[in-house]
């Protein structure tokens, strides 16, 4: 292995580093899913730069990674920033093993990969949406009413909804809302006082 295939790997895994250690794992904190990007990078790397130094055909590199995009990753549903970051990796990996590029132009294109994820992933980047599906006790088929229900049991405003299920026999709406919670933090609410006295004022 010479010492620009070693420079290589160097900027896949300084970039990998970066991706999974001072982004995912701080703001998302799953273990499982870091063991995986780890993982799907490295594996890239290796394959990647095997099919890259060995004299086989494109043919054979295609049609390994048909062999590997067919496996169905078996886990729990995956949001959609998280499958962001599986591509990231996966990404990351496939710069760091093809080496027709120059070194420069690669860890260019990883810094891009890398900080796009941290800009698209932001906590402050569209902070105050979120998402929920809500059963609402009672059926509403009423899409104006539904909305000022839901903005009054969430306490922000409604984007956008999608009634899921209108139950009339259990009178349940089940509803996709997305919303907007509003700029200024909801007032405190207070504490509820005890209705018993204290043991120390009945002696």
């Amino acid at each position: 292995m010479t010492t620009l295939s070693l420079a290589y790997m160097a900027a896949d895994i300084t970039a990998l580093g970066i991706l999974v250690g001072a982004l995912y794992s701080r703001r998302h904190h799953r273990k499982d899913l870091v063991a995986a990007y780890i993982g799907v990078n490295i594996g890239v790397l290796a394959v990647t730069l095997l099919l890259s130094t060995a004299s086989v055909a494109a043919g054979l590199g295609l049609g390994l990674f048909g062999v590997l995009s067919i496996i169905r990753l078996r886990s729990t549903e995956l949001e959609q920033h998280e499958v962001a970051y599986f591509f990231a990796a996966l990404a990351l990996g496939l710069l760091g093993g093809i080496q027709t590029a120059p070194l420069a132009m690669v860890a260019a294109l990883m810094a891009l990969v890398v900080v796009s994820l941290w800009i698209g992933d932001h906590p402050s980047l569209l902070g105050r949406n979120r998402h929920q599906i809500v059963t609402v006790d009672r059926a509403i088929p009423n899409e104006a009413e539904l909305r000022a229900r839901l903005e009054a049991l969430l306490g922000g405003t409604v984007r956008s909804l999608t009634v899921q299920s209108l139950d009339l026999v259990d009178d349940t709406t089940l509803v996709d809302v997305r919303y907007t919670l509003p700029s200024a933090p909801a007032p405190a609410v207070p504490a509820i006082q005890p209705r018993y006295e204290p043991l120390t004022a009945l002696r």
